[in-house]
């Protein structure tokens, strides 16, 4: 919205240019969004105690956990308004990849809006059925890979590369439509099950979405992406801003958010962030090396899936309790301690990915 309007004072003060470049604009997304968690978030945390939508806790759950009974949940509401608004007004909003992402993203967010509405405010126990829940990810997930696959420009979009290899590109074809259906919806998910601990899911989201706005800086720059050996796409720089916006509105909301939390994200902005960084490392063509950034994530899920097929195959279970983070805490790890652990490990991951970009 403001690229507009700065253009066009370009032609009274020179000066108003310094505004067209991608770097500065995703700074000032980041920290306007984090200046709108920071101011907003009080006032918003009040109006959700005051509408009632308190966290239930599982009684199969950590009993340490009983204590965050009544803990404000739909936080990630405040992250979904503070990365929406910085987008809008630094983003190029002629960009179709700034629409599908944020598309995408507030269609997740409500997704997850009707869900924690359901369980929290109309204590329906069940919130959204499961499978119409999976239905509407589903519908979102492949509207938003068809379309991609339709409109793409150039085969760079529809290829994947691999790391650590300059020219080893394998077209996709139809199966671009699969890798970007299941990023969307299996890394919305991923993040849901992850977000169990207070800053648990937040920080490695601000720290992935931090270094997929490098990746998409490169991946839309000509120079870089060529001395990089990476694929030029023209238009992902501009989800550069989105990826600083995500940043800034993570890290105003762990504010809140950080141990002992005074507000839960709930699924709202669980299932909306997953699908927006899933979707993001397709655009920028980095899915494997987004894999490895997302390791937490992948983590959390692999050892839910592991516990369900263990039980029903063999009816034991290999950990104490499922998504792993809560394995640790029955281990007697305090709270604090594995979400602090799970960031560093994030850090690491993210360093490593970031890594191939010169690797190659």
């Amino acid at each position: 919205m403001l690229v507009k309007l700065f253009e066009w004072l370009q032609q009274y003060n020179s000066g108003f240019s310094v505004f067209g470049y991608i770097t500065l604009r995703a700074i000032l997304g980041a920290l306007t969004a984090l200046a709108l968690s920071l101011l907003l978030g009080p006032s918003f945390i009040r109006r959700l105690v005051k509408g009632q939508a308190s966290q239930p806790i599982r009684e199969l759950g950590p009993k340490t956990h009983f204590a965050k009974a009544g803990t404000p949940t739909m936080g990630g509401a405040l992250i979904l308004f503070a990365i929406v608004i910085s987008t809008l007004l630094w983003a190029d909003l002629d960009n179709r990849f700034v629409w599908v992402v944020l598309l995408v993203t507030l269609f997740f967010g409500v997704i997850g809006w009707v869900d924690d509405y359901r369980k929290l405010v109309l204590k329906d126990s069940r919130g959204l059925a499961a499978r119409w829940k999976y239905l509407a990810q589903s519908l979102v997930g492949l509207a938003a890979a068809i379309y991609l696959y339709y409109s793409a420009e150039s085969p760079a979009e529809t290829e994947l590369i691999v790391p650590f290899f300059k020219d080893i590109v394998i077209p996709l074809g139809f199966g671009y439509i699969v890798i970007t259906y299941f990023f969307i919806v299996g890394f919305s998910n991923a993040v849901n099950l992850t977000d169990g601990l207070d800053g648990l899911a937040i920080m490695p989201s601000v720290f992935i979405a931090s270094a997929l706005g490098i990746f998409a800086y490169a991946t839309g720059h000509t120079l870089f992406s060529e001395y990089l050996a990476i694929p030029y796409v023209p238009g992902t720089g501009e989800l550069a801003i989105f990826c600083g916006a995500l940043a800034g509105a993570g890290l105003g909301f762990l504010w809140f958010n950080t141990y002992p939390a005074q507000v839960f994200m709930g699924d709202i902005g669980a299932l909306a962030m997953g699908a927006a960084l899933g979707l993001i490392a397709v655009l920028v063509r980095q899915e494997i090396v987004f894999v490895l950034m997302a390791g937490v994530f992948v983590m959390e899920t692999v050892s839910v899936i592991l516990q369900v097929a263990s039980f029903k195959l063999t009816g034991k279970r290999i950990f104490r309790m499922a998504p792993i983070h809560h394995h640790f805490e029955l281990k007697g790890w305090p709270e604090p301690r594995v979400i602090v652990r799970f960031w560093i490990i994030s850090v690491i991951l993210v360093l490593a990915g970031l890594a191939t970009l010169k690797i190659r």
